[in-house]
């Protein structure tokens, strides 16, 4: 037998180089996440899951290795990863640690958007050169200093959906805007230094408007700010995702992520962008799958060395996860490599599809897992319990919740715009 197929390598890529056709400066970044994950990450997860706090030492080891700055442009000094490296990193990063992974990814969009995807979107150029200092402001914070950012979205609305303009609103004044309002589950609260806040600016007497949303980093200890509500969810707790409120927050100018009326045309013209909090249950997929193979095997740390791989029912179980997670791997990889400005119809079905189907499959997987490995995946001194409950938080996030996927899916396969019945 070959030498590969006869252990289980669990630290092996989540998608293979030569089989994904991934270059080796692309599979170096995306494996230098995984070794983080498994050397940092994974040693952390449990007792951050168990107290439900914020893993900020992290967030500290991350900016020590560079990770904090993976999609900041190299000619800044960050890593220079696109929108595909960034995705197979984060995944990576999910196998490990759920909470850190998805909180991750919130810190990461401030970067992502406001450089690699804002480079594809249209701009006069006093507006790029504007955007191009304002954001290298915010890019010294990260790397220089550590700088944290969140990516509060949620309103408890159809606004962070799309479907109408963001209650939190910032009126313009000398030199900045005064922002009010309120954000809900909004990950790394008190702990990030910067809250990427998605708002809609209102002059005095204007009605509000999706195209008039701004992007806004916020400093956490700005007056007005403040940190409200418990924290204790089923899954994620190490997101630590309470409530934000802001009254009459000063933000100078030189916050703004993205110049004015660039969101809106990013949220229409590049959709993937909202694609982007699926790598860590991409992760979490294949978490699942690898706890089963080893526990099976007998080689799973904290137990004992028992084989359970002979059993006909745990081999057909394997089988069934094992085809799970390739469908999932092949969709949700073919959707991330196609994430560009201006997307086919097709390309867009095809991400509700990969967000849909990543989400849900992470936790058929978790459960799948428990039911063929037994009691003891039960035990929270194993980190299958927790990857079921992080995992089955997946469908619930905005703006692609499952149920969205599904709306849009259906609604768009059937009518081409402008149609109606």
């Amino acid at each position: 037998m070959h030498g590969d197929l006869e252990t289980h390598d669990a630290s092996a890529p989540i998608f293979a180089p030569e089989a994904f056709g991934i270059a080796d400066a692309e599979a170096e970044l995306i494996a230098q996440a995984r070794r983080f994950g498994a050397r940092v990450l994974a040693p952390r997860a449990a007792q951050h899951d168990r107290d439900a706090t914020f893993p900020l030492e992290n967030f500290r080891d991350m900016h020590g290795e560079g990770l904090l700055g993976i999609c900041i442009p190299k000619e800044d000094g960050g890593l220079g990863a696109g929108y595909r490296t960034y995705c197979l990193a984060a995944a990576e990063l999910g196998r490990f640690c759920g909470s850190t992974a998805l909180s991750f990814n919130m810190h990461v969009c401030s970067t992502l958007w406001s450089g690699a995807l804002s480079d594809d979107l249209d701009m006069s150029a006093a507006d790029r050169a504007a955007h191009v200092a304002r954001r290298r402001l915010h890019y010294r914070r990260i790397l220089d200093d550590g700088a944290i950012y969140s990516q509060p979205f949620s309103e408890g609305g159809a606004a962070a959906a799309g479907g109408v303009a963001f209650g939190t609103e910032a009126r313009p004044t000398a030199g900045g805007f005064l922002v009010n309002g309120k954000k809900i589950f909004a990950s790394l609260s008190g702990a990030a230094d910067y809250y990427g806040v998605l708002c809609t600016e209102r002059g005095e007497g204007e009605a509000p408007s999706r195209r008039n949303t701004l992007y806004l980093a916020v400093p956490a200890n700005a007056p007005g700010a403040a940190v409200v509500g418990d924290w204790d969810p089923l899954g994620m707790r190490a997101t630590v995702s309470r409530t934000l409120l802001f009254k009459d927050v000063f933000v100078p100018e030189d916050a703004m992520l993205m110049p004015r009326g660039v969101y809106f045309q990013a949220a229409t013209r590049w959709p993937h962008m909202f694609l982007t909090l699926s790598p860590t249950y991409m992760g979490l997929a294949q978490a699942a799958y690898d706890f089963t193979i080893r526990y099976l095997r007998g080689e799973m740390p904290g137990t004992p060395p028992l084989k359970r791989r002979m059993f006909p029912t745990k081999q057909i179980a394997v089988a069934e996860m094992h085809v799970t997670l390739e469908q999932t791997k092949a969709l949700w990889f073919q959707a991330i490599s196609e994430a560009r400005p201006n997307p086919s119809k097709e390309q867009v079905l095809r991400a509700y599809a990969a967000q849909f189907t990543v989400m849900e499959n992470a936790n058929a997987l978790a459960a799948k897992a428990i039911r063929t490995c037994g009691g003891q995946a039960m035990l929270k001194s194993l980190a299958l319990e927790r990857i079921f409950r992080d995992s089955r938080c997946g469908s619930l996030m905005l703006p692609w919740t499952a149920e969205i996927c599904l709306d849009r899916i259906g609604r768009e396969a059937l009518y081409e715009p402008g149609e109606t019945d």
